[in-house]
């Protein structure tokens, strides 16, 4: 199998590597899952991940699928940090880490109010500050130097109230590794700095070539605050990217669309949508108006209808494989380190022959 070489932030995808997404459940397992993390293995890449909204969770399959890899990365994209204390979430990524052998990649997110306060009914105000105290508490249980006392705006540990009988704790399980990589899930500005002040990765969800210079802006800031000078060589920008190959542009664009749709129109509340706001930074708010007020009033299809094609190449890459092939020329220079892929195993080989030539 080849080897998926570390690539330095910034290095443009002369060394790319792939990872491989399965992405969310709908009504029951995507088909085919188990045969496409294997192929996507045989393959070379370097990673495979699973997500969660407000259904299936993610460590599950990624336990499950993950033990028929042996090579791979395996990460979560993401774990909701409103679905499990930040104690539960270090348990499951020292447990995962163990018996993945060191693969485990932890990626986090803070998810959006609508899903927090109505599926996980837990506060989200603040959650750039609370998201520092979860990681915080997350490294510190991982580092397992000494009994975990943290008492912040959100976490308090051991527990002030209560009984009163709450004691300061250090795992009882060795990590196998006292340093596992986080990931943080982002698209605001603020957040994208974050991910670079305090975590090992950034998960975007739609990044645009043309806002390259914006994103690694925000990524300098969180280099700069964190201190360490040399954090930007080994940080990692895990992209999620679909890749929709064929004769017709139009007709592979539709296939992205109804995604676009769901996420610029009806993912989160209308003025609470950080999916949103991130089309209207590229330039199409107007567009993202129309659409978000089509989802709203139950008009998916033409929602997705209204969605540009330039809106979706801004994003995807669709068409036939030369106009593909041109196109990831402007993706070369960003600051992307990794392509997340999804699809059936079957159309695995094609994807890398496109992306690595």
């Amino acid at each position: 199998m080849p080897d998926s070489p570390h690539v330095t932030y910034g290095a443009g995808m002369g060394d790319i590597k792939l990872g491989y997404n399965t992405g969310y459940w709908s009504a029951g397992p995507p088909k085919g899952a188990l045969d496409a993390v294997k192929e996507a293995e045989r393959l070379g890449f370097n990673s495979v991940w699973t997500a969660e909204a407000y259904g299936s969770d993610a460590l599950t399959p990624l336990a499950w699928w993950g033990a028929s890899t042996e090579t791979m990365k395996l990460g979560t994209a993401i774990m909701q940090m409103g679905a499990r204390t930040p104690a539960a979430t270090a348990m499951a990524a020292i447990t995962m880490d163990h018996l993945s052998n060191g693969r485990f990649i932890l990626g986090l997110g803070a998810s959006g109010p609508q899903v927090v306060e109505g599926w996980y009914g837990q506060a989200y105000p603040k959650p750039l500050a609370r998201t520092r105290e979860y990681v915080e508490i997350v490294r510190r249980i991982i580092a397992r130097e000494e009994p975990v006392e943290f008492h912040g705006e959100f976490y308090d540990m051991p527990f002030s109230g209560g009984a009163g009988l709450g004691k300061a704790l250090k795992s009882t399980v060795h990590p196998l590794r006292n340093d596992i990589p986080i990931y943080l899930a982002a698209e605001g500005p603020k957040n994208v700095a974050l991910s670079a002040e305090i975590c090992d990765g950034w998960l975007p969800l739609f990044f645009s070539p043309k806002d390259d210079q914006f994103y690694r802006d925000c990524l300098q800031q969180g280099f700069d605050a964190s201190g360490d000078p040399t954090k930007q060589d080994r940080f990692e920008v895990t992209a999620t990217v679909m890749l929709i190959p064929g004769d017709d542009a139009e007709k592979c664009a539709d296939l992205v669309r109804p995604f676009l749709a769901l996420y610029a129109g009806g993912m989160g509340a209308k003025d609470a949508n950080f999916h949103y706001e991130v089309f209207a930074r590229m330039g199409y708010g107007d567009v993202a108006d129309k659409v978000q007020a089509l989802y709203l009033e139950g008009k998916k299809a033409e929602a997705a209808a209204a969605i540009p094609l330039a809106m979706v190449e801004d994003v995807a890459l669709v068409g036939p494989p030369d106009k593909i092939r041109d196109e990831l020329a402007k993706w070369r220079e960003t600051c992307i380190t990794e392509f997340l892929l999804s699809g059936p195993a079957m159309a695995l080989p094609s994807f890398a022959e496109l992306v690595l030539g």
